[in-house]
């Protein structure tokens, strides 16, 4: 198992050290602010945390029991919602709540402006040479018909690019193929990332850019990329004027992915036919079989940063290089694309006490303290099981034979970026501002010093 070195940023700006500074006085500020109020009206503080937590377990048993039990669970978590909010209410505590947030907002915001990445000056970007024969895979069913919304292939062909459009029972994987042995020297996808790991699949093996059209629903590899997400017509321009960097692959057994697999929770919900129309419902129906008390614990074998051998586990999530994680429910980012390594978490939940700590956990963002959660790096990582393992790849549900060989493939891809993309800089670190990390890289932030990020 190996670690990435450190990635020193720049040193920061006199208005970043300034944030930095601000980000520090309001974070003492809300701590100084609600010890007081803690001592003035602990009475009112103790019964708002109980309701609060009370609150939590009823959530988790909701979403872990079916029939009554459920139906109770949810009746309890509303009416300790309930309580808190007359508690607050009632004792006039909402001006604390308010001024607390606030000053906990001012701090976050702050420390994004002192730790944002640097922006890239456009005069020294070095444009990518023109492509001869531009090609563009396009999946009218992603992201709710975005190809059609933003008229993708009437615009492709305006700006010279050929438009392949898939139709019901494509073979994408034959018809980017075929397109390269046509003579295409840049290719490019216009859908979700499962589509877009397959075409980068095949950009890799014959050494030509990849252009990435965020056409999908969430378009977390283009996010990652820098890719304005709401500009979907916008992404052309990197045909024309674009910008070439190298980024690493992952595999599982051979199977590209640009973002993460997944074992566990996430990739049996997905396995449902249901999912795509009815996430939420098929979650609930899903989350009782996994989490409750009746649950089978899943066979999943490998080996732990420490040594151990572990035999199961909730979920397990391999990604191409590390994410940013304060939570499980998404809305993640990693920072870079070319360090070298996978990014690995495993979770294990014991039983329903580990079960309200993880959830509440998650709550407060600080998901990384549960006593179940294993966060590490590593150039190879195998899963091993006694049957066919249930695997989320970039989204798509596969089954596939153990044991599962995760490898990253270094700077295996070109991708070919709009100039904005690029002088937009890297994705900004997550701020948590009651993290170590955080608090660190603000301090040699305000100290004038370059920041360093994993």
């Amino acid at each position: 198992m190996t670690t990435p070195a450190p990635h020193l940023r720049p040193s920061p700006t006199w208005q970043q050290q300034l944030a930095a500074w601000l980000a520090y006085l309001a974070l003492a500020a809300a701590a100084v602010y609600m010890a007081v109020v803690l001592i003035r009206r602990w009475d009112v503080l103790l019964a708002g945390l109980a309701s609060l937590a009370v609150m939590v377990v009823g959530a988790w048993v909701a979403v872990s029991r079916r029939g009554t039990t459920r139906l109770v669970a949810m009746g309890v978590a509303v009416a300790a919602l309930l309580v808190f909010t007359v508690v607050m209410l009632s004792s006039n505590s909402v001006r604390v709540l308010v001024v607390g947030i606030l000053l906990v907002a001012v701090s976050a915001a702050a420390a994004r402006v002192a730790l944002r990445p640097p922006t890239i000056d456009r005069s020294v970007l070095t444009s990518a040479p023109r492509p001869r024969h531009p090609v563009l895979i396009m999946n009218p069913r992603s992201g709710g018909g975005k190809v059609e919304k933003f008229e993708l292939e009437r615009r492709c062909r305006e700006r010279g690019i050929e438009p392949i459009v898939l139709g019901k029972g494509s073979d994408l994987l034959a018809l980017a193929e075929d397109a390269v042995a046509r003579g295409a020297d840049v290719i490019g996808m216009a859908g979700g990332d499962g589509s877009q790991a397959l075409v980068a699949s095949v950009a890799s093996r014959h050494g030509i850019p990849m252009v990435v059209v965020p056409a999908g629903t969430r378009n977390h590899f283009a996010l990652d990329l820098g890719v304005d997400r709401d500009d979907v017509v916008g992404a052309l321009e990197a045909y024309e004027d674009g910008v070439d960097l190298r980024i690493d692959l992952a595999e599982v057994n051979g199977r590209v992915f640009v973002n993460n697999s997944s074992m566990g929770l996430y990739a049996e919900v997905v396995q449902s036919a249901e999912y795509r129309d009815a996430k939420l419902q098929t979650a609930a129906e899903a989350l009782p079989d996994l989490l409750g008390p009746e649950a089978v614990p899943l066979d999943l074998r490998f080996t732990l940063p420490s040594g151990e051998r572990a035999t199961s586990a909730n979920l397990v999530l391999v990604s191409n290089n590390p994410y940013q994680l304060s939570h499980l429910r998404g809305a993640s980012t990693r920072p870079q694309l070319d360090t070298g390594v996978l990014g690995v978490v495993s979770v294990l939940v014991r039983g329903a006490v580990d079960a309200q700590k993880l959830a509440a956990l998650e709550a407060a963002g600080q998901v990384r303290r549960f006593s179940g959660w294993n966060e590490w790096t590593a150039t190879e990582f195998v899963v091993d099981s006694g049957g066919p393992v249930e695997v989320g790849v970039d989204g798509e549900a596969l089954t596939m034979d153990p044991p599962l060989r995760f490898v990253i493939r270094p700077r295996a891809l070109t991708v070919r970026r709009t100039q904005a993309a690029v002088v937009a800089g890297d994705v900004a670190p997550a701020v948590h501002v009651a993290s170590a990390q955080t608090l660190g890289a603000l301090w040699r932030t305000a100290l004038g010093r370059p920041a360093v990020t994993a």
